[in-house]
């Protein structure tokens, strides 16, 4: 069931225009609005170091990362990757994780996709000017092919409650999953990735993956059986899992797993055997091993994508604390749902919809979200005036 919340009743005015063809009152003061940062080239992700609340990164599928001060940005990118990075069809450069110790190892790690069309997740280093990466530290930590197809190539990096480094990988591309990558149990492709980077050069398979030492598995693996999880988070507040993953043709999923449930582990989320709750591409199936999601919607009024977010954890709005945001990329309606026990999906669509081609969430060291669109524009969500 979807609901609007109560809180914004006032907006219910919309609604009795056939009565009263006065345009309702505008939200007052201090609801949750977008507030226009500034735009950019493709902007499809943004970021902090952790406790850094001076500075935002927004990554660009083009190749570059932009540094802003204080809401204002840098004339040099932080690090520039255009001459290396493929931009056809859903390739870029896809999204940035700062380490968890960046103020003292200066370690952050980018996700892109190279000429050749593969995944590459690398290492770098800031160097002695905060604002700018030192590229000669590059070192590759992995290195995955992704042939023939140039879309579900996932795209995040999030480090985890645990230290660990995430990683979201898409099945490969094609419709249906014509290679079968999410079930298939030795690719790394339509699998949530769960690496130790904490070494010198490359990774480790941490100790409590759930297939290290099983011959039958890729050990990397943590998760499988997603079509493309886009964007995936972690609640900041008590480590829950969400994974946002792309639909096929009919619907759209949320994929929650919390702490308590070992954020997914050696959880098969269902594709390609099942999208969302239903029977892929038809009745019957076997979901008896499936791990259906908590939310799903539709493809109906002109929605075909997911974009995940994050669970509000800032101080600015106590109406928003503990909903998990996100939105739509083709229609661009804003929706969240509070786990566990929520009350319904809610639909926040006439306050924070900036529009179509909603590319990402974003989330700084202070909890607050940002919505952007591939379009340009990086918008905070703040009070309105």
């Amino acid at each position: 069931m979807q609901r609007v919340l109560p809180f914004f009743l006032i907006l219910m005015a919309a609604c009795s225009g056939w009565i009263d063809s006065h345009p309702p009152p505008p939200p007052p003061p201090g609801t949750p609005s977008l507030h226009l940062i500034d735009n950019f080239s493709s902007p499809v992700y943004l970021t902090s170091p952790p406790a850094d609340s001076q500075r935002l990164f927004v990554v660009e599928r083009g190749g570059a990362i932009r540094v802003l001060h204080n809401d204002t940005v840098r004339t040099r990118p932080f690090l520039d990757l255009s001459g290396r990075v493929s931009t056809s069809g859903e390739r870029g450069l896809l999204s940035v994780a700062f380490h968890p110790l960046y103020a003292s190892n200066g370690q952050f790690y980018v996700y892109y996709t190279n000429l050749a069309g593969d995944i590459r997740i690398v290492r770098y280093t800031v160097s002695s000017d905060p604002d700018s990466a030192d590229e000669a530290t590059a070192d590759t930590v992995l290195r995955l092919a992704h042939p023939g197809q140039s879309n579900h190539n996932g795209g995040q990096l999030q480090f985890g409650p645990d230290g660990m480094l995430w990683v979201g990988t898409g099945d490969g591309g094609g419709g249906g999953d014509p290679n079968g990558n999410g079930q298939n149990k030795h690719v790394l492709l339509g699998k949530l990735l769960h690496l130790d980077v904490n070494v010198a050069t490359g990774y480790a398979i941490p100790a409590d993956n759930p297939f290290n030492g099983d011959t039958s598995f890729a050990p990397e693996v943590w998760s499988y059986g997603l079509r493309n999880p886009w964007r995936f988070s972690f609640d900041r507040q008590n480590g829950d899992l969400y994974i946002a993953d792309v639909g096929q043709g009919s619907w759209e999923e949320v994929d929650i797993s919390p702490t308590a449930a070992q954020r997914g582990r050696a959880a098969n989320f269902g594709w390609n055997i099942m999208e969302g709750k239903h029977c892929y591409p038809s009745a019957p199936c076997d979901s008896t091993h499936s791990v259906l999601p908590v939310v799903e919607y539709p493809h109906q009024l002109g929605a075909c994508a997911i974009t995940g977010g994050y669970v509000y954890r800032g101080n600015t709005f106590a109406v928003m604390r503990g909903n998990y945001f996100y939105a739509d990329y083709c229609n661009g309606d804003v929706h969240s749902y509070a786990y566990p026990g929520g009350s319904g999906v809610f639909d926040w669509s006439g306050l924070l919809s900036p529009g179509p081609n909603i590319s990402s969430f974003g989330q700084d060291a202070k909890g607050e979200l940002y919505i952007m669109q591939l379009s340009g524009n990086v918008y905070r969500i703040a009070p309105r005036p």
